[in-house]
């Protein structure tokens, strides 16, 4: 994982294979900051859906004991989410490099829309 300061908070930036070993050992919370038609069509599974446009410090969990860790399609709304975090209560925050593209070019399995029966499915990039 990358690390940076942001006004003397921590922005972490997680791979892929950081997140799906955090989210096999429930050591994070995982947040889909994309909107929720994004989020329908296709997911990474256990991801909660707080998109950017109503992100609010008190809606997000915090003092859980694992991390939170925020994704959206390319990695450009989950940094500007994690910095908005940043800059109210939250010292440190996380974001998946690349986003929902880069988990999926990484091979790692997620949630999908099976078009001929509008079923969820898991998939793998």
């Amino acid at each position: 994982m990358k690390t940076e300061e942001i006004n003397g908070k921590t922005l972490e930036t997680w791979t892929p294979e950081e997140v799906a070993q955090g989210l096999k050992d429930e050591t994070i919370v995982l947040i889909d900051v994309r909107t929720p038609a994004e989020f329908m069509f296709e997911s990474i599974e256990d991801a909660l859906l707080a998109p950017m446009s109503h992100i609010s410090k008190k809606a997000l969990p915090a003092g859980l004991g694992k991390h939170v860790v925020l994704y959206c399609g390319s990695g450009m709304r989950s940094r500007k989410a994690a910095e908005i975090c940043l800059s109210k209560k939250f010292e440190k925050m996380a974001h998946l490099d690349g986003g929902f593209a880069n988990w999926k070019q990484s091979g790692q399995p997620y949630l999908g829309t099976d078009m001929s029966t509008g079923a969820p499915t898991v998939k793998t990039g």
